[in-house]
């Protein structure tokens, strides 16, 4: 069934008249439903044609400059130049092709005023093919597809100005519209600007201004109709040719895979140490796991997270730290649990300085769980402690008696010029000592998540308070740090 009605006639009839495509023309008449947009562009405007045979020569509209009936491409209007010039600041795929180098392979199409020809070359079945066959070229694996479009931002000035048309025309009519009738119109310009086009909006590059169609849709909503009357014509002049596809990209959504990993290493980052654009040591725990996952999943880059991390010279142990690495735009995407219990052990066998344990692939939400609470998290800690005055074990006794000591840390120097300068308070909440010479003893402590040990053994100048020296009575200072445990509980332990 035609998705015209009677009351379409006059509307459709003023924008075919003008140089308007027949699927343009259903969305200006609020025609919601898919099925027509799918019969090829010869099909339709015959289908058109017929509809409206017995409103041809009962309309006659003064129009300037009608599109030829011949076959041929009109000139640009003067006042056209504006609009068109918007395409080649966006950051649309599809642009005009201003000198018509490259025309319609269709020599019978009169370019459409309103879309610049998108949705007549581009709906028909010989786009399609190509459009499947760069996505069968790609080499992705997927098992649904979202397609996507970028338009020249220039559209939505030509939809206004056809949009303005209809209400001028709708008004000179003998019989005025009832209240209705300019509902509908009004919403049907709501869906031909919504739902078909989108875009994000434009922002400065470079110091120049970027037209998006978000720019320009904010732009519209502002100027008045007189004022956009004077700088553009009504209804729009058809281009000198349709538009082209700069190009059409294939890209997969990212995948995410978590686990814990272990660190041996008292001389590996988490991630690439570079200080003033020189590297300061040749891997990183972030890379020793990435490196794998990116050639396994063939994918482009990848993001690393974790809970929390240590510095360089700290051991992770115990059940490991979690982390979850986001990988961009993969090409393999499909994975059996015996092929990524695989990948694991390949990680591991890669390296003697890192372990990962409980691989999997999760969701972009599942991540979530890792950072929620996570200042209100506890993770244990040992540590090899040094004192300047000679210690006996009852010396060290008084702290295993200590419970949820509150500390008060002022960003340490060393962080400083990474992190803001603030005070932040932290919980010891126990300790417990192991006595080893006159001058050593091993602590172990298990402290709120965000607690900087290092310096609440040796004060850092006095910035932790209170800290082991203060207590203690003595200059006090770290050798050894290890991480025991992590106290967050994800991602799931898999059986072995």
């Amino acid at each position: 069934m035609f998705p015209l009605t009677e009351e379409n006639k006059h509307v459709a009839q003023l924008l075919l008249n003008t140089g308007t495509c027949p699927r343009c023309i259903f969305r200006f008449c609020g025609v919601d439903c898919h099925a027509p947009y799918k019969l090829s562009y010869e099909e339709l405007l015959s289908e058109l044609q017929k509809f409206l045979e017995t409103e041809k020569d009962e309309l006659i509209l003064d129009v300037p400059n009608p599109p030829s009936k011949k076959i041929r491409l009109q000139d640009l209007e003067d006042g056209i130049d504006g609009i068109d010039n918007l395409s080649q600041n966006g950051k649309g795929r599809v642009s005009v092709i201003e000198d018509g180098s490259i025309a319609s392979k269709n020599s019978n199409l009169n370019v459409c005023n309103v879309c610049l020809g998108i949705l007549q070359e581009f709906c028909e079945k010989e786009f399609i093919k190509k459009v499947c066959q760069k996505v069968e070229a790609s080499g992705f694996e997927f098992t649904n597809l979202v397609f996507s479009v970028s338009f020249p931002p220039q559209l939505s000035v030509r939809e206004h100005a056809a949009w303005l048309l209809v209400k001028q025309e709708m008004g000179k009519q003998s019989l005025s519209l009832g209240r209705n009738d300019i509902v509908q119109l009004k919403e049907a310009y709501k869906w031909i600007t919504h739902p078909l086009f989108s875009e994000e909006l434009g922002v400065p590059i470079d110091g120049k201004s970027v037209f998006t169609r978000m720019a320009v849709m904010k732009a519209l909503n502002k100027i008045k109709e007189e004022d956009f009357r004077k700088q553009f014509p009504c209804p729009p002049n058809s281009p000198k040719a349709v538009c082209t596809v700069l190009e059409i990209e294939c890209a997969h959504g990212a995948v995410f895979v978590a686990g814990r990993y272990n660190k041996y290493s008292r001389n590996l980052p988490q991630t690439p140490w570079i200080i003033d654009g020189e590297r300061k040591l040749e891997s990183s725990v972030e890379e020793l796991i990435s490196d794998r996952l990116l050639t396994v999943f063939k994918a482009e880059s990848f993001n690393f997270s974790s809970s929390g991390r240590e510095d360089v010279d700290v051991r992770t142990l115990g059940n490991g730290r979690p982390f979850a690495i986001e990988l961009v735009n993969p090409h393999r995407v499909h994975f059996t649990s015996q092929e990524i219990k695989e990948l694991q052990q390949k990680i591991n066998n890669s390296s003697n300085k890192i372990q990962v344990r409980d691989l999997q692939l999760v969701t972009r939400e599942a991540i979530g769980h890792m950072k929620e609470g996570e200042e209100e998290k506890t993770k244990t800690y040992s540590a090899l402690i040094w004192t300047n005055k000679a210690i006996q074990k009852k010396d060290i006794e008084f702290l295993d008696d200590i419970k949820d000591l509150k500390i008060d840390q002022k960003t340490p120097l060393r962080v400083l010029h990474r992190r803001p300068l603030a005070v932040r308070t932290r919980i010891i909440h126990s300790m417990e000592t192991c006595y080893v010479d006159e001058h050593h003893f091993r602590l172990y402590l298990k402290t709120q998540a965000g607690t900087y040990i290092k310096e609440f053994v040796h004060g850092d100048f006095g910035r932790t308070k209170p800290n082991i020296g203060s207590l203690m009575n003595v200059t006090a200072d770290i050798l050894e740090l290890d991480v025991e445990s992590v106290d967050v509980d994800w991602p799931p332990t898999l059986d072995d």
